[in-house]
């Protein structure tokens, strides 16, 4: 069992092997009590394309980042908190094979695995770790998880107004729905349950928002010009993506 592995000397060499990895890049992941369950090559579909990460599962968070050098160095860490983590099993579509959704109250993707066996194992581990961290702290599962964006490459036109998208009509995301939307369509702000502040939403979902009265304080209107990519809901880079041969065979200790 993930128990016998907390003190042991296995487990925080581990741990401080990750923590060497990540660097001055990343935070600090020894913490008493907490096991690496198991780690291993994930393909992410990001805004723009699908791209290899890293991730790291521990029984009570998921760690993702960036490869720069497989095995020794990563960048772009991402801690997600596993109690509002919910799983999605995704139907094979063309190449894109052994997929699941990861939800989460601020932030919410696609994986892919290599083999349906790896992906019922990450699924299998993810969903174990969730359950024991739940019932452990007594704590009920997040109902509110952030929208799935929809890839960039799946959006020719706008789902507004169906303009198609070129070098000046740009495509923007709606926070509220992950639906792309031309600068007309989804000109408005919102504070979402799983923002700090108001971000970009579609005018359909602004009008359902405002109606329902779900934002504390005054409503703030249009949006003012900005990157698409400024959010911290797309905040992954392009590093470190370009290297296909990289072994995503993913490996888990202990008998969880």
């Amino acid at each position: 069992m993930v128990d016998r592995l907390v003190n042991s000397e296995a487990n925080a060499r581990r741990i401080t092997g990750v923590e060497g990895c990540f660097g001055t890049s990343g935070q600090a992941l020894s913490v008493p009590g907490r096991v690496l369950v198991g780690e291993g090559v994930l393909t992410k579909m990001c805004r723009k394309k699908p791209k290899p990460r890293q991730f790291f599962l521990f029984n009570d968070i998921l760690v993702y980042g960036n490869i720069l050098i497989n095995k020794k160095k990563y960048n772009k860490q991402h801690v997600i908190p596993l109690e509002e983590v919910k799983l999605e099993s995704l139907p094979d579509e063309g190449m894109l094979k052994n997929g699941w959704v990861i939800r989460t109250a601020r932030k919410s993707f696609a994986v892919y695995a290599a083999t349906p066996t790896e992906k019922a194992e990450w699924m299998a581990h993810i969903q174990r770790c969730v359950s024991d961290l739940l019932k452990k702290s007594g704590k009920k599962a997040v109902e509110k998880h952030a929208a799935l964006w929809v890839p960039d490459a799946e959006a020719a036109a706008c789902q507004g107004c169906q303009g198609q998208f070129t070098f000046v009509n740009r495509r923007h995301h709606c926070r509220n729905d992950g639906g792309v939307y031309c600068g007309n369509c989804c000109n408005k702000k919102w504070t979402l349950p799983m923002s700090k502040k108001p971000v970009r939403v579609c005018n359909s979902c602004y009008k359902i928002l405002s109606s329902a009265g779900t934002q504390k304080g005054p409503s703030p209107g249009p949006v003012a010009h900005e990157q698409e990519g400024d959010s911290s809901f797309d905040s992954d880079s392009d590093e470190g993506d370009e290297n296909p041969s990289w072994n995503s065979a993913p490996q888990f200790y202990g008998n969880h």
